[in-house]
């Protein structure tokens, strides 16, 4: 569990390539004290195609040219023990940096991973958001080597669980600020519209992210992937806090019909979306079985939604036995393509919604100590 969170606020802003006009690029290198013909591998994005180019240093000189649709992230690896691409770990000689159209200069000393790089805008914005970034990623590595050093029996308890799951959550909290203040100072960056799109993962907050959106350049909107993020709010909004939670139907254990607005009369729900192989889902389960049995008498239910598949129907049983999973559980064993799933815009799980009495979404993908501040808030001690 920690390590998914680490990696989530850690991961480099993805890249977004989509179907639009190429653009040509060409990579001119210079390492001055590099003599020997290593090989340079480049990786990268191409519209639909993951692109893998190579070329051999000449007196510390190298060229890569190609196409790419939109600016895209790229891993740049220098092949000093000869492993090949597929043989590089974290301690070879790589730069991760981006690609766009026109000449992009790269120079250094020695080394590929400390090169200085000129005749890229969206490089030099990167610099900008690394420097903000680089002090959350060393919190975040330090979290989570406190999380992994806990003994065992200790990394199972739901207090520490809670805690730690808080302090990552802080962290992301912290990610996202970071990101909104370079989005405002940097609204002519296709870094920024990059950013905006890693905001909240697949569950942003539409009041959050549509106001920086809107601050955006309108060079920027007009992009395939600006159109598309925009489009993206249509969705986000029909399941945002505040509005009233989408109905549907489905069966439940038994082959009964449940049907969400029914179940949820005079009572605060949790629809809880979840399947039976998803790990992190299964983590969280204890934590909500405990919140369950606390508040279970008090104007508070549960509506599991499982992702599972036909052929995973026993799985889906056994899993609700073995985590004690005593509230009524719904799935029309369709995967990715439950339809419930898909109303809500569910694209990552665990994700759940908290609706009100009156049908109201009034909080979503509560996690830990979280979910149950804010029952308290609602229901009171």
């Amino acid at each position: 569990m920690f390590k998914k969170l680490l990696i989530y606020i850690a991961a480099s802003l993805p890249a977004v390539a989509l179907a639009q006009t190429t653009d040509a690029f060409t990579i001119n290198g210079k390492l001055n004290t590099v003599k020997q013909p290593y090989k340079a591998y480049l990786s990268y994005q191409s519209g639909d195609s993951r692109v893998l180019d190579s070329t051999v240093l000449v007196d510390g000189t190298f060229q890569f040219t190609g196409k790419v649709t939109n600016p895209t992230s790229a891993l740049m690896l220098l092949d000093r023990h000869n492993n090949g691409f597929s043989g590089f770990n974290k301690n070879d000689d790589v730069l991760s940096f981006y690609v766009e159209k026109g000449n992009i200069y790269i120079a250094g000393t020695d080394s590929i991973s400390k090169v200085k790089i000129t005749g890229s805008p969206i490089n030099t914005d990167n610099e900008d958001l690394s420097a903000m970034l680089s002090p959350l990623y060393i919190k975040a590595q330090k979290l989570y080597t406190e999380a992994q050093a806990a003994a065992p029996d200790q990394q199972q308890s739901p207090v520490f669980q809670n805690t730690m799951q808080d302090k990552f959550k802080a962290l992301q909290k912290e990610r996202e600020d970071a990101l909104k203040k370079f989005i405002i100072a940097h609204p002519e960056s296709y870094l920024s519209l990059m950013a905006l799109s890693s905001m909240g993962g697949p569950s942003a907050d539409v009041n959050v992210i549509e106001p920086l959106y809107n601050g955006l350049s309108p060079k920027l909107k007009e992009t395939v992937p600006g159109k598309q993020l925009h489009q993206s709010f249509a969705a986000l909004k029909a399941t945002a806090i505040g509005t009233m939670a989408p109905d549907f139907t489905q069966n439940d254990v038994d082959g009964k019909p449940v049907k969400l607005s029914v179940y949820r009369e005079k009572s605060y729900v949790l629809l809880d979306f979840w399947a039976s192989w998803c790990d992190p889902c299964r983590q969280e389960n204890p934590n909500v079985v405990r919140v369950y049995n606390k508040y279970k008498n008090r104007n508070f239910k549960i509506l599991g939604v499982s992702l599972d598949k036909a052929t995973g129907k026993a799985d889906w049983l056994q899993a609700i036995k073995d985590d004690g999973l005593t509230w009524t559980q719904v799935s029309d064993l369709k995967f990715w393509n439950n339809e419930a799933a898909s109303l809500y815009f569910v694209q990552s799980i665990p994700q759940n919604y908290l609706i009100d009495p009156n049908g109201k979404i009034i909080a979503k993908n509560l996690r830990g100590a979280e979910l149950e501040a804010k029952l308290i808030e609602v229901l009171g001690r």
